[in-house]
């Protein structure tokens, strides 16, 4: 099947899906037709074991979209056909170029579907075709609309024939599904890749190839390397002794200083925001010291040590920030905002990690990236997968902490455990639950593609 053929196929079955229908399963069945094309059409490009696992979290999220219907495991099927369509189409690319491609090709795909020779083959049309067209289409058709003109203006019947009907299609919504299924049909599978990447892209290697070039490369043209090793052991010894002082106020006041409980949540997010800074900061200060020579400086030793002490340091940091989370939990209960900081402050020390590792093993800077890319995109799977609004409801509900009906109906995908602890505590028929209950009642009323699969399977309540 070829490129154009592709394209036109796709956007019938866009237009099909999506034509006068909200979204819903249409978009989970979209995207498995997308997935299902990928490794039917390029499976001879499926060499290692990435591709696969790509193909099982795209069917996942695309069956996760279909359950729940929301952002995350909409961000989360997105990602995954576009991580596969990527990784099978340019393998040699890394993966992290992929976001400033979907934002090139979103834009530039207005422009190239113009440029035929890209998408549509070249054909030649011999003189016996044009003949043809010529004689039994065009000369007949235009005989037949100058005739079906004056006749409609002598016989009110005969012109009633053709105009005393209408169709039962919205136009505009027709022409907008064609628009948009052609748009990300198009931009999908003619994707355009520009050289500049292809000359980036060995800049984003874990190794370093060029290592007798980077040893005597420094990173300010004023300073000789001696003077930046020196600058940076200087800096890196006062940053960890101002980051003991700082983790040891952290956690007096944390610990032992008696805080009331109506200011726990503001000295909450206020600490937790600084250790977010704080790691942001440490990774880039690992980032500029040993983007290059440093590395593999043989009198680096102490800068090393020192990067190495500031590194865990910063995951002690962590740690206690974690606990204090913690603390805020079991004065509060869960929510969406608490989970994401235990989610942020895992990926930290992970990057953390990685960070270590980049430093004894000698690689790049764009190794931490490369790396990172994909433990973010698995806490987006996690996201879309877990029915995070049902955990925190049944953990509050079991320590008596953040159950206002306004918060439970404000939760997604807790409705069960909210009716019944509502109900058993004559809490129902509050506004927010109203709301809650009219959004269950128009997804169960909607048509087959609009639905998210997981309200079939609750009760309608009356």
């Amino acid at each position: 099947m070829k490129k154009h053929q592709i394209i036109l196929a796709c956007t019938a079955v866009f237009i099909l899906l999506f034509y006068n229908e909200s979204m819903g399963i249409n978009i989970s069945i979209f995207g498995v037709i997308l997935t299902l094309l990928i490794s039917y059409f390029f499976q001879e490009k499926f060499v290692n074991r990435s591709h696969l696992v790509l193909v099982m979290t795209s069917i996942l999220s695309c069956f996760a979209f279909a359950w729940y219907g929301d952002a995350a495991s909409f961000f989360a099927l997105a990602l995954s056909i576009l991580f596969l369509q990527f990784k099978t189409q340019d393998g040699e690319l890394k993966i992290v170029q992929i976001f400033p491609l979907i934002f090139l090709n979103g834009i530039t795909t207005i422009g190239r579907i113009f440029i035929f020779s890209q998408w549509l083959p070249e054909r030649k049309i011999h003189n016996d075709f044009a003949k043809k067209l010529v004689a039994f289409v065009i000369i007949p058709v235009i005989f037949l609309g100058l005739f079906f003109i004056v006749y409609s203006f002598g016989s009110n019947h005969f012109s009633s024939l053709f105009t005393d009907y209408t169709l039962d299609i919205n136009l505009p919504q027709l022409i907008a599904m064609c628009i948009l299924g052609f748009y990300i049909s198009f931009s999908f599978w003619n994707y355009w890749v520009p050289d500049i990447s292809y000359q980036f892209n060995p800049k984003l290697n874990n190794e370093f190839t060029n290592i007798s070039e980077v040893k005597n490369q420094s990173t300010f043209s004023f300073l000789d390397l001696d003077f930046e090793r020196k600058s940076g052991v200087i800096t890196l010894f006062m940053l960890n002794i101002m980051l003991l002082i700082f983790i040891g106020t952290y956690n007096y006041e944390q610990f032992f200083e008696v805080v009331e409980k109506t200011n726990l949540s503001a000295d909450t997010h206020q600490r937790v925001n600084a250790v977010i800074f704080s790691i942001l900061m440490a990774v880039g200060v690992i980032l500029f010291y040993f983007k290059g020579g440093f590395n593999f400086d043989e009198k680096a030793t102490t800068l090393k040590k020192l990067a190495k002490v500031w590194i865990v340091l910063n995951v002690v940091l962590i740690v206690s920030a974690i606990v204090k989370n913690s603390e805020y939990v079991s004065f509060y209960g869960l929510t969406y905002k608490r989970l994401g900081v235990y989610a942020f402050l895992i990926l930290a020390i992970i990057g953390l990690i990685y960070s270590f590792l980049k430093i004894t093993k000698q690689k790049t800077n764009a190794y931490l990236f490369n790396q990172m890319i994909w433990y973010f995109y698995g806490t987006i799977l996690l996201c879309s997968y877990v029915n995070w609004g049902n955990l925190v409801t049944n953990y509050n509900i079991s320590v008596n902490k953040g159950v206002e009906p306004v918060f439970l109906s404000g939760l997604n995908f807790n409705d069960d455990a909210r009716r019944e602890y509502l109900s058993k505590n004559n809490l129902d028929g509050k506004y927010p639950e109203a709301v809650r209950e009219e959004l269950i009642s128009n997804y169960q009323n909607a048509g087959f593609l609009s639905k998210a699969l997981y309200y079939e399977f609750l009760d309608n309540k009356k």
